[in-house]
Protein backbone atom coordinates (compact mmCIF):
# COMPACT_ATOMS: atom_id res chain seq x y z
CA UNK A 1 0.00 0.00 0.00
CA UNK A 2 2.65 2.24 0.68
CA UNK A 3 4.55 4.47 -1.54
CA UNK A 4 8.37 5.74 -2.00
CA UNK A 5 8.58 9.45 -1.25
CA UNK A 6 10.64 10.50 -4.80
CA UNK A 7 13.73 12.31 -3.96
CA UNK A 8 14.46 15.62 -4.81
CA UNK A 9 17.52 15.89 -4.41
CA UNK A 10 20.49 15.01 -7.49
CA UNK A 11 23.07 12.05 -7.59
CA UNK A 12 24.20 9.29 -9.50
CA UNK A 13 22.90 7.58 -12.85
CA UNK A 14 21.06 5.07 -10.78
CA UNK A 15 19.54 7.68 -8.50
CA UNK A 16 18.54 10.00 -11.90
CA UNK A 17 16.83 6.82 -13.65
CA UNK A 18 14.98 6.38 -10.34
CA UNK A 19 13.82 9.87 -10.08
CA UNK A 20 13.01 9.82 -14.01
CA UNK A 21 10.76 6.63 -13.53
CA UNK A 22 9.33 8.76 -10.54
CA UNK A 23 8.42 11.82 -12.63
CA UNK A 24 7.05 9.22 -14.87
CA UNK A 25 4.37 7.71 -12.53
CA UNK A 26 3.13 11.20 -11.15
CA UNK A 27 0.66 11.27 -14.29
CA UNK A 28 -0.62 7.94 -13.51
CA UNK A 29 -1.07 9.21 -9.69
CA UNK A 30 -3.08 11.83 -10.43
CA UNK A 31 -5.68 10.05 -12.86
CA UNK A 32 -5.30 7.24 -10.07
CA UNK A 33 -6.66 9.85 -7.54
CA UNK A 34 -9.31 12.04 -10.00
CA UNK A 35 -10.98 8.66 -10.45
CA UNK A 36 -11.24 8.41 -6.72
CA UNK A 37 -12.04 11.69 -6.24
CA UNK A 38 -15.42 11.61 -8.55
CA UNK A 39 -17.94 11.06 -5.82
CA UNK A 40 -17.38 13.99 -4.08
CA UNK A 41 -15.90 16.79 -6.06
CA UNK A 42 -17.59 19.00 -8.18
CA UNK A 43 -18.11 22.76 -9.13
CA UNK A 44 -19.42 24.96 -6.31
CA UNK A 45 -21.97 27.79 -6.48
CA UNK A 46 -20.60 30.93 -7.46
CA UNK A 47 -22.32 32.90 -3.75
CA UNK A 48 -19.82 30.22 -1.80
CA UNK A 49 -17.16 29.18 -3.82
CA UNK A 50 -14.52 29.35 -1.05
CA UNK A 51 -16.77 27.85 1.42
CA UNK A 52 -18.22 24.59 -0.88
CA UNK A 53 -14.48 23.86 -2.06
CA UNK A 54 -13.23 23.81 1.67
CA UNK A 55 -16.15 21.38 2.26
CA UNK A 56 -15.29 19.55 -0.65
CA UNK A 57 -10.97 18.81 -0.21
CA UNK A 58 -12.23 18.63 3.79
CA UNK A 59 -14.62 15.38 2.81
CA UNK A 60 -11.49 13.76 0.57
CA UNK A 61 -9.28 14.22 3.47
CA UNK A 62 -11.26 12.97 6.21
CA UNK A 63 -12.68 10.18 3.71
CA UNK A 64 -9.38 9.00 2.88
CA UNK A 65 -9.82 9.11 -0.94
CA UNK A 66 -6.15 10.66 -0.52
CA UNK A 67 -4.19 8.69 1.56
CA UNK A 68 -1.69 10.46 4.74
CA UNK A 69 1.68 11.12 2.38
CA UNK A 70 0.12 10.99 -1.43
CA UNK A 71 -0.23 14.07 -2.96
CA UNK A 72 -3.70 15.79 -4.02
CA UNK A 73 -4.40 16.81 -7.41
CA UNK A 74 -2.25 19.40 -8.86
CA UNK A 75 -4.02 22.80 -8.51
CA UNK A 76 -4.94 23.89 -11.73
CA UNK A 77 -7.23 20.44 -11.76
CA UNK A 78 -8.40 21.06 -8.35
CA UNK A 79 -9.63 24.62 -9.35
CA UNK A 80 -11.26 23.55 -12.81
CA UNK A 81 -13.17 20.64 -11.06
CA UNK A 82 -14.62 22.84 -8.32
CA UNK A 83 -15.08 26.20 -10.70
CA UNK A 84 -13.43 28.39 -8.93
CA UNK A 85 -9.69 30.46 -9.09
CA UNK A 86 -6.74 29.34 -8.34
CA UNK A 87 -5.92 32.18 -5.65
CA UNK A 88 -9.45 30.80 -4.19
CA UNK A 89 -8.08 27.40 -4.28
CA UNK A 90 -4.70 28.33 -2.26
CA UNK A 91 -7.03 30.06 0.45
CA UNK A 92 -8.63 26.59 0.84
CA UNK A 93 -5.11 24.78 1.18
CA UNK A 94 -3.59 27.29 3.39
CA UNK A 95 -6.95 27.02 5.75
CA UNK A 96 -6.18 23.07 5.55
CA UNK A 97 -2.31 23.35 5.94
CA UNK A 98 -3.11 25.79 9.48
CA UNK A 99 -5.35 22.79 10.59
CA UNK A 100 -2.18 20.61 9.96
CA UNK A 101 -4.29 18.51 7.54
CA UNK A 102 -1.98 19.10 4.35
CA UNK A 103 1.47 20.66 3.95
CA UNK A 104 2.99 21.80 0.85
CA UNK A 105 6.43 20.57 -0.79
CA UNK A 106 8.38 22.55 -3.00
CA UNK A 107 10.33 20.89 -6.29
CA UNK A 108 10.09 18.75 -8.99
CA UNK A 109 8.16 16.58 -6.89
CA UNK A 110 6.67 18.69 -4.68
CA UNK A 111 2.51 19.63 -4.46
CA UNK A 112 0.03 19.61 -1.63
CA UNK A 113 0.45 16.30 0.45
CA UNK A 114 -2.26 15.07 2.81
CA UNK A 115 -0.24 14.70 6.18
CA UNK A 116 -0.75 11.02 7.84
CA UNK A 117 -3.70 11.24 10.47
CA UNK A 118 -2.94 11.00 14.45
CA UNK A 119 -4.84 8.26 16.59
CA UNK A 120 -7.94 9.82 17.49
CA UNK A 121 -7.74 9.12 21.40
CA UNK A 122 -10.29 6.56 22.25
CA UNK A 123 -13.25 6.63 24.01
CA UNK A 124 -13.26 10.13 25.57
CA UNK A 125 -12.75 11.59 22.34
CA UNK A 126 -15.40 9.32 20.81
CA UNK A 127 -18.00 11.40 23.52
CA UNK A 128 -16.66 14.51 23.13
CA UNK A 129 -17.20 14.34 19.69
CA UNK A 130 -20.34 12.85 19.69
CA UNK A 131 -21.57 15.85 21.88
CA UNK A 132 -21.24 17.39 18.44
CA UNK A 133 -23.77 15.24 16.43
CA UNK A 134 -26.74 13.47 16.63
CA UNK A 135 -25.94 10.70 16.34
CA UNK A 136 -28.93 8.53 15.92
CA UNK A 137 -29.80 11.39 13.03
CA UNK A 138 -26.36 10.74 11.27
CA UNK A 139 -26.66 6.56 11.65
CA UNK A 140 -30.34 6.93 10.06
CA UNK A 141 -29.67 8.98 7.63
CA UNK A 142 -26.57 7.11 6.32
CA UNK A 143 -29.31 3.81 6.87
CA UNK A 144 -31.63 5.03 4.02
CA UNK A 145 -28.72 6.45 1.78
CA UNK A 146 -27.02 3.02 1.84
CA UNK A 147 -30.10 1.02 1.92
CA UNK A 148 -31.10 3.13 -1.50
CA UNK A 149 -28.10 3.07 -3.45
CA UNK A 150 -27.73 -0.69 -3.02
CA UNK A 151 -31.31 -0.85 -4.00
CA UNK A 152 -30.85 1.29 -7.20
CA UNK A 153 -27.88 -0.68 -8.19
CA UNK A 154 -29.11 -4.14 -7.72
CA UNK A 155 -32.37 -2.63 -9.75
CA UNK A 156 -31.22 -0.53 -12.56
CA UNK A 157 -28.17 -3.44 -13.01
CA UNK A 158 -24.59 -2.18 -13.74
CA UNK A 159 -22.87 -2.31 -16.89
CA UNK A 160 -19.91 -4.51 -17.16
CA UNK A 161 -17.26 -1.84 -16.63
CA UNK A 162 -19.52 -0.52 -13.41
CA UNK A 163 -19.44 -4.48 -11.95
CA UNK A 164 -15.63 -4.33 -12.84
CA UNK A 165 -14.98 -1.31 -10.37
CA UNK A 166 -17.49 -3.13 -7.86
CA UNK A 167 -15.65 -6.47 -8.00
CA UNK A 168 -12.11 -4.06 -7.53
CA UNK A 169 -13.53 -2.17 -4.58
CA UNK A 170 -14.54 -5.18 -2.82
CA UNK A 171 -11.19 -6.87 -3.94
CA UNK A 172 -9.20 -4.26 -2.44
CA UNK A 173 -10.75 -4.44 1.33
CA UNK A 174 -10.22 -8.19 1.01
CA UNK A 175 -6.28 -7.76 0.79
CA UNK A 176 -6.03 -4.60 2.76
CA UNK A 177 -3.41 -4.62 6.12
CA UNK A 178 -5.56 -3.41 9.36
CA UNK A 179 -4.37 -0.18 9.17
CA UNK A 180 -5.65 0.66 5.53
CA UNK A 181 -9.22 -1.46 5.91
CA UNK A 182 -11.24 1.53 6.92
CA UNK A 183 -9.93 4.09 4.14
CA UNK A 184 -10.75 1.52 1.57
CA UNK A 185 -14.06 -0.03 3.11
CA UNK A 186 -15.21 3.30 2.56
CA UNK A 187 -14.45 3.51 -0.65
CA UNK A 188 -15.72 0.51 -1.44
CA UNK A 189 -19.14 2.26 -0.17
CA UNK A 190 -18.46 5.58 -2.01
CA UNK A 191 -18.23 3.02 -4.92
CA UNK A 192 -21.27 1.52 -4.69
CA UNK A 193 -23.08 4.78 -3.77
CA UNK A 194 -21.65 6.59 -6.89
CA UNK A 195 -22.65 3.67 -9.02
CA UNK A 196 -26.48 3.84 -8.24
CA UNK A 197 -26.67 6.90 -10.60
CA UNK A 198 -27.45 9.77 -8.51
CA UNK A 199 -24.89 12.27 -7.67
CA UNK A 200 -27.11 14.08 -4.87
CA UNK A 201 -27.07 10.83 -3.38
CA UNK A 202 -23.84 9.91 -3.48
CA UNK A 203 -22.86 14.06 -2.06
CA UNK A 204 -25.28 13.36 0.67
CA UNK A 205 -23.70 9.96 1.02
CA UNK A 206 -20.11 11.44 1.39
CA UNK A 207 -20.98 14.47 3.94
CA UNK A 208 -22.57 11.82 6.93
CA UNK A 209 -20.09 8.67 5.74
CA UNK A 210 -16.94 11.65 6.67
CA UNK A 211 -19.21 12.33 10.19
CA UNK A 212 -19.09 8.90 10.77
CA UNK A 213 -15.76 8.07 9.78
CA UNK A 214 -14.57 10.61 12.77
CA UNK A 215 -17.06 8.43 14.63
CA UNK A 216 -14.81 5.21 13.85
CA UNK A 217 -11.64 6.65 14.24
CA UNK A 218 -11.91 6.77 17.95
CA UNK A 219 -12.75 3.28 18.77
CA UNK A 220 -10.02 0.06 17.84
CA UNK A 221 -10.25 -1.87 14.54
CA UNK A 222 -11.36 -5.49 16.03
CA UNK A 223 -10.77 -8.29 13.71
CA UNK A 224 -13.59 -10.62 14.72
CA UNK A 225 -16.18 -7.38 13.80
CA UNK A 226 -13.81 -6.71 10.32
CA UNK A 227 -14.45 -10.31 9.11
CA UNK A 228 -18.04 -10.28 10.05
CA UNK A 229 -18.35 -7.38 7.83
CA UNK A 230 -16.59 -8.76 4.91
CA UNK A 231 -18.45 -11.25 4.88
CA UNK A 232 -21.46 -9.02 4.60
CA UNK A 233 -19.70 -6.96 1.94
CA UNK A 234 -19.54 -10.26 -0.22
CA UNK A 235 -23.18 -11.34 0.57
CA UNK A 236 -24.16 -7.36 -0.93
CA UNK A 237 -21.91 -7.36 -3.77
CA UNK A 238 -23.45 -10.38 -4.76
CA UNK A 239 -26.68 -9.79 -4.25
CA UNK A 240 -26.11 -6.50 -6.09
CA UNK A 241 -24.42 -7.85 -9.08
CA UNK A 242 -27.44 -10.74 -9.50
CA UNK A 243 -30.10 -7.96 -9.56
CA UNK A 244 -31.76 -9.18 -6.01
CA UNK A 245 -32.63 -6.01 -5.22
CA UNK A 246 -34.33 -7.51 -1.76
CA UNK A 247 -31.38 -9.06 -0.83
CA UNK A 248 -29.34 -6.17 -1.39
CA UNK A 249 -31.37 -3.91 0.40
CA UNK A 250 -31.53 -6.29 3.59
CA UNK A 251 -27.75 -6.72 3.34
CA UNK A 252 -27.02 -3.50 3.43
CA UNK A 253 -29.27 -2.68 6.23
CA UNK A 254 -28.03 -5.68 8.36
CA UNK A 255 -24.53 -3.64 7.53
CA UNK A 256 -25.51 -0.45 8.50
CA UNK A 257 -26.96 -1.93 12.07
CA UNK A 258 -23.79 -3.68 12.97
CA UNK A 259 -21.82 -0.26 12.59
CA UNK A 260 -24.58 2.01 14.83
CA UNK A 261 -24.01 -1.27 17.27
CA UNK A 262 -20.61 -0.85 17.38
CA UNK A 263 -20.54 2.58 17.62
CA UNK A 264 -23.51 2.54 20.64
CA UNK A 265 -21.55 -0.15 22.13
CA UNK A 266 -18.39 2.04 22.74
CA UNK A 267 -21.13 5.03 23.96
CA UNK A 268 -22.69 2.46 26.47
Amino acid sequence: MSQAEPDGGTGGPQDRSTQDRSAQDWPTQDRSAQDRLTPVLRPVRAGNGFEEALEQILQVVRLGLVPGGERLPAERELAERLGISRVTLREVLKVLQDQGLVESRRGRYGGTFVRPRVDAGGEDELRRRVEKVDIEDVLRFREVLEVGAAGLCATHGLTAEQAARLREALARTQDAPLTEYRRLDTLLHLTLAELCGSPSLTAQYAAVRATVNDLLDCIPLLVRNLEHSQRQHEALVEAVLDGDVDGAREMMREHCAGTAALLRGFLA
